[in-house]
């Protein structure tokens, strides 16, 4: 992977979470199904609210070509033209609510998000890269595999290698090579009142 695409940390971090990114080109190459097994194992083990797991994703490899289009069509125009070309796809999907009580879950798309981190870390401990997206067509999603009521077709996942953006045409080439950039932390980390830097920082 270039370099370029490593972030920057202003203070030690892991250097799995260094190496994450999302590309926009992905390598002619496909995905090992161990490791697909894994990366999703990895979603199943993230924390969430009362031990709830609320979410569900639908998956396709390209070598399954009609399952691969059709997780494509839930994406917006936008990501199609790019996610085409990624080996994996997947949609993740939220329950909404508890199944213990059949209450609200308030924390269902958190944890969705958790499960999301932990697999884009395993992804990233296999070389591989996740391109997480909100632009899907959920009701498109929903009608295309019979996902139930309670349950949100919430984002969209490109998995893969990492393509050589010098083969990429010159749109895709500029996103994937534009410099990675953060909020300081004294942006979003506060004591004592809000717009407050910590201390602790």
């Amino acid at each position: 992977m270039n370099d370029s695409r490593f972030a920057t940390p202003d203070h030690p971090i892991h250097e799995l979470l260094v190496r994450r990114w999302s590309p926009y080109v992905f390598a002619d190459r496909s995905v090992a199904v161990a490791d697909i097994r894994s990366l999703f194992e990895a979603a199943r083990w993230a924390a969430s609210s009362y031990n709830e797991q609320p979410w569900s994703y639908i998956v396709a490899a390209r070598e399954d070509a009609a399952e691969h289009a059709r997780v494509l069509s839930c994406l917006v125009e936008a990501n199609q033209a790019w996610a085409q070309r990624a080996p994996v796809l997947a949609i993740a999907i939220a329950s909404l609510r508890f199944r213990r009580n059949d209450k609200p879950n308030k924390a269902a798309i958190h944890d969705l998000g958790a499960a999301a981190a932990s697999l884009t870390v395993e992804a990233s401990a296999r070389g591989l890269c996740v391109h997480q997206m909100i632009g899907i067509e959920p009701e498109r999603a929903r009608a295309s595999f019979a996902v139930p009521d309670g349950y949100e077709p919430f984002t969209g996942l490109a998995i893969g290698y990492p393509g050589d953006a010098a083969t990429a045409d010159e749109k895709m080439r500029e996103r994937d090579l534009a410099p990675r950039s953060r909020k300081s932390l004294d942006e979003f980390v506060f004591t004592g009142t809000w717009g407050r830097p910590s201390s602790l920082l």
